[in-house]
């Protein structure tokens, strides 16, 4: 097996909203915000290399979307999806699955794209996209707290093509013989998502996804106001973050713009980063 970092881009949130309850004097600390309140983000995605299987975790923004759109999110950098793929010697044509987390935009919308004549297509025409059937029928029929996340037009396309399948067990722990890797499910974030654990040179490690969007999302109470169930938010961490930090397993960080892979140390004030890694080093 072989892990590759796939840059898709950076983009600006709301650091309020990303922090939900916790007041900006704490959080600006490891998240600094500009100067209207946004802090700057990844959409970092991951490629798993297994046997036949070419594999990629989440497909960032996209861009489909208009002017307008991508004002509220300021996408920034010159990273794309199909550039850091070629970066690696992979073209879109060679990805045989597409692991969705969830399919809130930041993590969809690279899943399609336009075609020639403007319709919306699969980005990767090759390839299978796994989502949890729990997920997918809690995003087609969106409520208001989330409706702005789940886009029409990164869902249908994928409904449509006939390479949608879904993932269907309930477990807390997914094993699907289908897919190289275990699956975590988490419902704080939203209902199933989906967080591969992977093992890797001898180390788990975790597409933490939105569970742990930054290394500044540590402290169990630092949750996005995002989250449609933030109690069990904080019960989903605490229970994973210790288990976790017992197992020795590093964090993948989606969202975390300076961090990659992180691996996690036992304080008094509770599990914090210890480390910051490239996947490259291990």
């Amino acid at each position: 097996m072989q892990l590759y970092p796939i840059e898709t881009g950076n983009f600006k949130l709301d650091g309020g909203a990303m922090f939900g309850v916790v007041p900006k004097v704490l959080w600006e600390r490891t998240n600094p915000a500009d100067q209207n309140n946004r802090i700057s983000l990844s959409a970092r995605s991951l490629l798993v290399e297994h046997e036949s299987q070419l594999i990629l975790i989440d497909a960032g923004l996209g861009n489909k979307q208009g002017e307008k759109f991508f004002s509220y999110y300021s996408p920034f950098g010159t990273h794309t999806l199909t550039s850091s793929l070629r970066k690696f010697g992979f073209t879109p044509d060679e990805i045989t699955d597409v692991l969705l987390t969830h399919l809130h935009f930041d993590h969809v919308g690279g899943a399609t794209k336009f075609d020639q004549d403007g319709s919306v297509v699969p980005t990767f025409k090759n390839a299978t996209y796994w989502v949890h059937e729990k997920h997918w029928e809690w995003a087609i029929k969106p409520n208001l707290r989330e409706k702005s996340s789940f886009l029409s037009e990164n869902l249908n396309p994928l409904n449509s093509s006939g390479q949608l399948k879904f993932i269907t067990a309930i477990d807390p722990i997914i094993n699907d013989p289908r897919l190289p890797f275990q699956i975590i499910l988490v419902d704080g974030h939203t209902e199933k998502q989906m967080l591969p654990k992977i093992q890797y040179k001898g180390k788990s490690i975790v597409f933490a996804a939105d569970l742990i969007p930054t290394a500044g999302h540590l402290p169990i109470p630092y949750v996005t106001g995002y989250d449609v169930r933030p109690l069990v938010t904080l019960s989903e961490k605490k229970r994973l973050l210790n288990s976790f930090v017992n197992e020795n397993t590093l964090l993948f960080m989606e969202h975390d713009i300076n961090h990659q892979l992180i691996s996690l140390q036992q304080t008094e004030k509770g599990v914090r980063m210890n480390e910051s890694i490239k996947i490259d080093a291990l």
